[in-house]
């Protein structure tokens, strides 16, 4: 996702805020949260969505979510009295509210949903896993280093096991070999749950759930 508001660009999949030219120093919980409310944007965030979209299966202080929207409206040079980006709904949570403009230049061949997070795929094989050299990331413990892989080529899309520990799932049917992969198809590498898209839908958000079999 790369989206333009203000004076500023941001682009989830290079995982950098830039301002004019210059890079904008966020943290990366910090930058999950703008990740999350600008995908989700215009719409209103709930704290307990935002806790567990930003610290998944992890019990944190109820005061980190407000010491990231400060440090987030620090960033973007905004304020909480008379905000520009960052709305408060009192009693609920907060919403993104600048004006967003897409930037398809190099937009990716598809697109991969988990956790509510959007992250793309590219034309030839991508590596999902949970090694940090993985070309998709995907922070789970029940998922292998290198999990699996997705082939993009000429409008078509397969799947493939990489003789993972707890295995790959395409619409609950375990995967030996490859096999075409079609929109909207749901993935479970080990107990993570992905959504498969050809195209990003406008204005829209997938929810993903964590599978339990």
């Amino acid at each position: 996702m790369r989206v333009t508001f203000d004076r500023f660009t941001f682009d989830s999949e290079r995982r950098e805020l830039l301002q004019g030219t210059q890079p904008v120093h966020l943290g990366p919980k910090a930058f999950t949260l703008l990740e999350v409310l600008i995908g989700g944007s215009p719409r209103a965030f709930s704290k307990k969505e935002l806790y567990e979209r930003i610290w998944p299966d992890t019990f944190v202080d109820e005061s980190n979510l407000p010491g990231l929207v400060n440090e987030l409206r620090g960033a973007l040079g905004d304020r909480a009295r008379k905000p520009r980006f960052i709305r408060t709904v009192h009693g609920f949570g907060y919403a993104f509210r600048g004006e967003l403009k897409s930037d398809d230049r190099g937009a990716p061949a598809a697109f991969v949903f988990f956790r509510g997070r959007e992250l793309p795929l590219r034309e030839g094989v991508n590596t999902l896993g949970r090694d940090p050299s993985a070309d998709v990331q995907i922070e789970d413990d029940t998922v292998s280093r290198k999990h699996a892989t997705i082939t993009l080529n000429a409008g078509s899309a397969t799947i493939e096991d990489l003789a993972s520990k707890n295995g790959t799932f395409l619409d609950g049917v375990q995967l030996h070999g490859s096999f075409p992969l079609n929109d909207r198809q749901t993935i479970v590498l080990g107990d993570a749950s992905l959504v498969f898209r050809r195209s990003r839908s406008r204005g829209s958000t997938v929810t993903v759930s964590r599978s339990r079999r």
